[in-house]
């Protein structure tokens, strides 16, 4: 996927976001983060678009920390974070395809891309997130952005140190896409796991649906669609994948 299909997908899931956001209202809970309320949902999410559109716009090197949601609430709030939201498609838009500036997972080709394909997904399951406070059915997501996803939260979040996903001993965790040619093995030791796009050697656990469900279940949006192998693997994933 370019970076052009990614910017579209961020404008497409940031206004979908703020369309269910408006209509669940500010007070409603989010069933999927239940510490949050839709208010919180919106401000958390506007604070990182403006961070990570400052990130492209400045050309700014080191990290820096995000800063904190303003004071607003109901359809003020709901304005801020559209204008923020329009304001990183613009900047992502608009930026050279060779610009530099800070980012924080592996295996990106580029700094845009990175930024590009980072705030596609985080709007998605941000949007799933405002829809399940909403109710009613929520928006597909493509089944070609789902595999990517995945890819992203196992071979980009997860080999990161701050990833809780460990085991004493070494095992094997399997993670398909049963409508898609997508299967990762993801060995797992007392260090960060280590993912390879592959079904090499033998699992002792495997994780599989289709890509849509398997990349809201992965993201702790939705049960795992079906689990085989040792349950203890799959229950691991659940109470120590969160990304923090």
């Amino acid at each position: 996927m370019d970076v052009s299909r990614f910017v579209e997908i961020l404008d497409e899931e940031g206004r979908l976001l703020a369309e269910a956001a408006e209509k669940a209202g500010p007070d409603a809970e989010v069933p999927t983060c239940p510490e949050w309320r839709v208010r919180d949902l919106v401000r958390h999410t506007g604070v990182v678009h403006r961070w990570a559109a400052a990130f492209v716009a400045d050309g700014h090197v080191p990290p820096r920390p995000m800063g904190e949601p303003p004071e607003l609430d109901g359809p003020e709030l709901l304005a801020w974070y559209r204008e923020g939201h329009r304001g990183l498609v613009g900047t992502l838009s608009g930026a050279a395809p060779d610009m530099e500036c800070f980012t924080f997972l592996p295996g990106s080709p580029s700094a845009l891309a990175f930024w590009s394909r980072r705030q596609a997904h985080e709007t998605a399951v941000h949007r799933f997130d405002a829809e399940s406070a909403r109710g009613g059915a929520p928006a597909p997501v493509a089944t070609d952005f789902a595999v990517d996803g995945i890819d992203e939260l196992l071979r980009g979040f997860h080999a990161l140190r701050r990833s809780r996903v460990r085991t004493e001993a070494p095992r094997v965790l399997r993670v398909r896409a049963t409508d898609a040619d997508a299967v990762w093995t993801v060995r797992l030791s007392p260090e960060p796991p280590v993912t390879t796009r592959d079904a090499d050697g033998d699992a002792e656990c495997e994780l599989a649906g289709p890509a849509e469900q398997l990349y809201l279940a992965l993201w702790n949006r939705l049960p795992v669609p079906t689990t085989s192998g040792d349950p203890a693997l799959a229950t691991l994933w659940r109470d120590a994948s969160a990304v923090i």
